[in-house]
């Protein structure tokens, strides 16, 4: 599925790259036959439209968006595991996954960074992707909700992969508990991250209450389950 690696290049940070080879990006998507034509005329004008802005203001859209608090992060297992040591072994099962598949992962990259995952399933046969896409589809349906609630262009690139992964999750289903979440990328949400960090770095025992309802406030509304009412226990990590 080509359009997965159009869309993981959309969702990285932004580089020069991809005004330079914009004519290359809009012939891609022509070609993508995973896509139907509106699918691919609205990504071909996504494409036109991102490139016509300025490339510092584009990755300072990004970095603002996407690395300030963890409610839009694009780390996967951030939205499922959260800090818990199950994240880690899920790391190791999905670096697993990519050595199978011949992938070499860059060590600037996590390997739940949601466009290292897409350029993994451009590697598997059209049926695996799309049920690659399915497990990771209540984290899309909440990220898309949450970039809505930003007015941010992006939550398009999210609902393409909801249509793309045939899953029966929408946007619609957590728009309405997204409404109520607080946001954790304020100047004052940030600074009672950063409080909490210092005091585990620390080591302030005394100090674990305190601690303890700062996470719990930290992490209230940040898990995609709360939202979605599902059936299958595992959706929202990708498939091992």
């Amino acid at each position: 599925m080509n359009s997965l690696r159009l869309i993981g290049l959309l969702l990285d940070y932004p580089s020069e790259d991809l005004w330079t080879h914009k004519m290359e990006l809009l012939e891609a998507v022509t070609t993508s036959p995973e896509l139907n034509p509106e699918q691919r005329l609205d990504l071909a004008l996504y494409i036109t439209d991102f490139c016509q802005k300025d490339l510092l203001d584009a990755q300072s859209a990004y970095t603002g968006l996407f690395d300030r608090g963890r409610a839009t992060s694009l780390l996967l297992f951030e939205h499922v595991h959260g800090e818990s040591r199950d994240r880690g072994q899920a790391m190791v099962d999905l670096m697993g996954q990519y050595r199978e598949a011949g992938l070499e992962i860059d060590s600037r990259e996590l390997p739940d960074y949601l466009p290292l995952y897409l350029e993994y399933l451009t590697t598997r046969d059209e049926q695996e992707a799309r049920g690659g896409l399915r497990d990771i589809a209540p984290i899309l349906a909440l990220l898309s909700a949450r970039l809505q609630e930003r007015d941010s262009h992006y939550a398009e690139l999210f609902d393409l992969l909801l249509a793309l992964s045939g899953s029966d999750i929408a946007t619609e289903n957590v728009r309405e508990g997204i409404k109520q979440e607080a946001r954790d990328d304020t100047p004052a949400a940030l600074d009672a991250v950063w409080e909490e960090e210092q005091i585990k770095f620390l080591g302030e025992q005394s100090c674990a209450g305190g601690e303890e309802a700062a996470r719990q406030k930290h992490f209230a509304g940040a898990v995609a389950p709360q939202y979605l009412n599902l059936d299958d226990t595992n959706a929202g990590e990708p498939r091992k």
